[in-house]
């Protein structure tokens, strides 16, 4: 359990995944286990770990929303980087270390580390940082490479998030990119 004691019937502090999945959510329960995951160590599993993930499932589907409201049916293409404003090459760098970092701690097999450097970028850096610097933009004269930039980052959260995210990140990838096919299949981002 969350305090570190083996779960027990008798104790009463048996977390049962069925009510869990029933409750918040079968990605809000895989994202939460693999955020708590250390090799080598005990998961200690809370329902308030659990509800967090929920929270962070309805942050990212509030984010895809506001960028699916922002480019419609335009999907553009990413411009060169010297017509992007700071912030916009703000974001797509710490996009790209946010993948280096994800890579290295996959590549150690430590998922909990990448889904905590995942969950700090998309929670922290996107959705609280560039989704409110680029509602200024949307409405002047930089809407074009701000819309490309939007459906670019979430593009790229969605299938960093898919393998522990599955339902949610299929289900918003079906509207970013409807002529793609399956996030399933789609490369992952380099």
């Amino acid at each position: 359990d969350f305090e570190g004691k083996k779960m027990s019937k008798s104790i009463g502090n048996v977390i049962d995944p069925l009510d869990m999945i029933d409750r918040y959510g079968a990605d809000a329960l895989r994202f939460s286990l693999a955020f708590a995951t250390v090799p080598g160590n005990d998961t200690n599993v809370s329902e308030d770990r659990i509800e967090g993930s929920r929270n962070f499932a309805n942050k990212l589907w509030n984010a895809a929303r506001f960028v699916l409201l922002s480019i419609e049916d335009e999907r553009p293409s990413l411009p060169e980087a010297s017509s992007l404003g700071i912030e916009d090459r703000w974001i797509l760098s710490r996009l790209d270390r946010t993948i280096a970092e994800i890579e290295e701690h996959l590549g150690v097999y430590n998922l909990a580390e990448a889904m905590r450097t995942l969950h700090r970028f998309t929670w922290s850096e996107f959705c609280d940082w560039y989704l409110e610097l680029a509602k200024l933009n949307l409405s002047g004269d930089r809407a074009t490479e701000t819309k490309a930039v939007l459906a670019y980052v979430l593009d790229h959260v969605l299938r960093l998030l898919h393998p522990v995210m599955p339902f949610i990140t299929e289900e918003l990838w079906s509207h970013v990119k409807p002529d793609a096919g399956s996030i399933m299949v789609a490369a992952w981002p380099q």
